[in-house]
């Protein structure tokens, strides 16, 4: 018979495994590193089995630390599944929703809906953590993630959260006054730009056009970021040209902080997609924030099982 400290040092250990350290789970789970290091010491005691690896740089599972992980992994999930199929049985979804989203998102669709629904849904913990790097939501122990259409694993299950999404390039009215306004792609070589780093650390290629027509330019620059705000604010300051979403910084160029040039040159990409495993049952709250952002995208509700 498993006693409910047992579960709960058990669901301590493959945290722990999941993130491949002390210190990442802890954060996970809202609690010390301490406490992880004392619930492991007692987990191994009572077991007289040594279930983990400590080094200077990881932490890594014994043989038997990995069996047992994975049997867990298998247990625990069922038992998630079976509590998730309850939901059908209340009036509103309990539980925690675990999301890995990009800065975009969580500024353009997260933050705009969420007081709806911590109003609507006070029984669900929304759990985000805003990460630019494209990451393995299952082995992270995410429920889902948001990441632009086209970078969705093809294993996952998507769902359109925006209508397709126009990039265009920005400078703001000083920086075009005193270096002009670029017409075609050839002329960015002549102009100052402002580098987009992204998840493997190369240099983000500017798309314009679209089609056969698309075109896709290294663009030069003396400043290189690795997201959007730092981009948009190094534009405004006048270093120079920006790419980025037109919906990104629609306030800024309507109070004339900002200026969208080669307007012809602009290009429409895959929306921002919810993505999430292939499951009989959705986690807590899921698909009510996802029809939550959708509706105040101007896209309907999405048909489908219940969270």
């Amino acid at each position: 018979m498993v006693a409910r400290s047992d579960l709960a040092e058990l669901s301590v250990f493959l945290a722990i495994v999941r993130q491949g350290s002390f210190a990442r789970a802890a954060i996970e789970l809202g609690v010390t590193t301490s406490a992880l290091s004392h619930a492991m010491r007692k987990l191994e005691t009572r077991f007289g089995v040594r279930l983990l690896n400590r080094t200077s740089r990881a932490v890594v599972p014994t043989h038997a630390g990995r069996e047992l992980a994975l049997r867990l992994s298998e247990g625990f999930q069922t038992i998630s599944d079976a509590l998730s199929a309850l939901d059908v049985h209340r009036d509103a979804p309990v539980g925690r929703l675990r999301l890995n989203v990009p800065k975009d998102a969580q500024r353009l669709l997260i933050g705009p809906v969420l007081p709806d629904f911590v109003r609507r849904y006070p029984q669900v913990h929304l759990d985000v953590t805003v990460d630019d790097r494209p990451v393995d939501i299952v082995a992270q122990g995410f429920d889902a993630g948001i990441r632009y259409g086209g970078a969705v694993p093809r294993d996952m299950i998507a769902v359109p959260l925006t209508p397709p999404l126009r990039w265009v390039v920005i400078g703001a009215p000083a920086y075009l006054e005193r270096r002009g306004r670029p017409r075609t792609p050839e002329e960015l070589h002549l102009h100052a730009c402002v580098q987009m780093r992204i998840g493997d650390n190369s240099a983000f290629a500017w798309e314009l056009g679209d089609g056969d027509a698309m075109v896709r330019v290294d663009v030069p620059g003396p400043f290189c970021v690795n997201e959007t705000d730092g981009a948009v604010d190094a534009a405004m300051r006048g270093v120079g040209l920006a790419y980025c979403l037109e919906w990104r910084v629609a306030d800024e160029i309507r109070a004339g902080a900002l200026e969208v040039v080669m307007a012809d040159w602009s290009s429409i990409g895959p929306p921002l997609a919810l993505y999430y495993p292939s499951r009989r049952q959705t986690p807590p709250g899921l698909r009510q924030l996802t029809d939550l952002v959708r509706v105040s995208k101007g896209l309907p509700p999405r048909s489908g099982p219940q969270a």
